[in-house]
């Protein structure tokens, strides 16, 4: 039974969506505000959040953060009525599997769950693929989130580690953006390829210091990690 965490401020849809999702299998923990359901994670493990943005004392986003820095293994979504593009992708920018405005059909909402959860608990279809990574004067290391460059280290997020580690596996080589996107989310969508973009820019700034690594743009069709061979001139 996955448990899952419903941070909502009103109490009328939380406790409908609540009743629903347990109607379908779920364990689901309410909570009113962001400070209640960042204290509820430090209590307990739970296998994804629902999130509403706007809400007394701390707000999703804020909570989305300390998710995202804090246990980065457990997937998150936005369930709100704040529909601008620029909330939902600065909610993508934030690590959300998904943005739902609503209202919205709590079937959908369900499904859309299960395919989350699915992603989270499959094995990698590649079980043998490397986690390790030289890049000019840059090391990565895939399953601890670390970027390094000298003596310098960077953790980085689960969203950053996973699009990195999808350049390095197609290393001079083009990257679909469509198909990242999917891997990465699940699904296409612009939002979400809006999201991906910001992701590939911050990325180019980590790896600014040798000249010998760019993430090209492959015009209409995606991206190229290139890293050439020729010696750094000091």
């Amino acid at each position: 039974m996955a448990k899952i965490l419903l941070v909502e401020d009103d109490l009328s849809m939380g406790f409908l969506l609540t009743e629903f999702l347990e109607s379908e299998g779920f364990e689901v923990k309410l909570c009113r505000d962001g400070e209640n359901g960042l204290a509820a994670l430090k209590r307990t493990e739970y296998d994804l959040c629902l999130l509403d943005v706007m809400m007394p004392k701390m707000d999703g986003f804020t909570l989305a953060r300390h998710i995202r820095e804090l246990w980065p293994g457990i997937p998150f979504l936005f369930l709100t009525a704040r529909s601008l593009k620029d909330d939902k992708i600065q909610g993508f920018d934030l690590g959300a599997e998904d943005y739902i405005t609503k209202p919205f059909d709590e079937t959908e909402l369900v499904c859309r769950i299960k395919v989350i959860l699915r992603r989270f608990e499959a094995t990698p279809v590649i079980a043998t693929a490397p986690e390790q990574f030289c890049l000019g004067e840059y090391s990565f290391d895939y399953s601890r989130q670390e970027l390094c460059w000298r003596t310098e280290t960077w953790r980085m997020t689960e969203k950053e580690n996973e699009v990195l580690y999808l350049l390095c596996r197609h290393q001079n080589q083009i990257l679909r953006r469509d198909d990242a996107v999917e891997k990465i989310y699940g699904k296409k969508d612009y939002f979400l390829g809006r999201s991906f973009d910001v992701f590939i820019s911050k990325l180019r700034k980590m790896l600014q210091n040798d000249p010998r690594i760019s993430i090209e743009n492959v015009f209409r069709v995606g991206f190229i990690l290139s890293v050439k061979e020729e010696p750094i001139s000091h």
